[in-house]
């Protein structure tokens, strides 16, 4: 039968999600787990890849086993073997044809920037920083640009495999919680899937605009431009997070787990 799992973790100490000679990526450490669990080799797929020092909220994958286990037993015994910052979420039976990656109708992502004269402490590595004040209204505007389908190769990283640059940008939501001294941004993203860093360049941008560097159109040059040394410099990966595929209901798996409630 297959099996799908949502994983939630703290990429900070990992080379990213995809299986490494170092053995030091959350797929390494998730089906060393399994593997463990299931006293057999176990492999995943995942429905997207993260870079090193990226977070998830869900990561869903799966895999097909021949054991009978509840499903509670995969989600207890699985994080018996999992470090600390690697945690399962959920586990549930899925039909053959569901696949991780290929069933998935959209990616969502969440980028947390904290806006403060003084750079993070106890939230570093899970915020990014700026502290130049940002315009949310400019970015906003900028951001306009970026939704609907376009090539977003000036967003593209030179490592990049997806066969093609064309995107679709469903959502961009930006909003903001004060505080006394300091400000956190929450950058929300959802589209189709991603290019290779593609949100961490469109968050150099916006950022550059909010900080009145450029003006919100200029979104659209460097979007029309199809080049990456048009954009601005790639971001920090500390406050991007993954916060899961979007399925259709049919398949009844969860859309948020417990690790969303504390983000801010």
């Amino acid at each position: 039968m297959r099996i799908a799992l949502g994983i939630a973790y703290s990429g900070s100490v990992y080379e990213g999600w995809q299986s490494q000679l170092s053995g030091n990526t959350v797929q390494d450490k998730l089906e060393l787990a399994l593997s463990k669990f299931a006293a057999q080799p176990m492999r995943v797929m995942c429905a997207g890849r993260t870079d090193a020092g990226v977070h998830a909220l869900m990561q869903v994958v799966h895999f097909d086993t021949g054991l009978q286990r509840e499903t509670a037993s995969w989600v207890r015994g699985t994080n018996a073997f999992l470090p600390k910052d690697i945690a399962v979420q959920w586990a549930q039976v899925v039909p053959d044809e569901f696949h991780s990656r290929g069933s998935a109708i959209s990616r969502r992502y969440a980028y947390v920037l904290l806006e403060s004269p003084i750079r993070p402490s106890v939230e570093t590595g899970r915020v990014g920083w700026i502290y130049r004040p940002l315009d949310g209204a400019l970015m906003r505007q900028a951001a306009e640009y970026l939704n609907g389908e376009h090539d977003f190769s000036s967003f593209r990283a030179a490592q990049c495999q997806a066969k093609s640059p064309v995107k679709t940008i469903s959502r961009i939501d930006i909003s903001q919680r004060d505080g006394t001294a300091s400000k956190y941004w929450r950058f929300e993203f959802e589209a189709n899937a991603f290019l290779h860093h593609m949100i961490r360049n469109i968050m150099g941008c916006l950022v550059a605009v909010g900080q009145g560097k450029y003006p919100p159109e200029w979104l659209a040059e460097v979007l029309a431009a199809r080049s990456r040394d048009a954009a601005a410099p790639t971001f920090s990966p500390d406050g991007l997070y993954f916060l899961g595929p979007v399925y259709e209901r049919r398949y009844g798996l969860p859309e948020r787990t417990a690790a969303y409630d504390w983000l801010p």
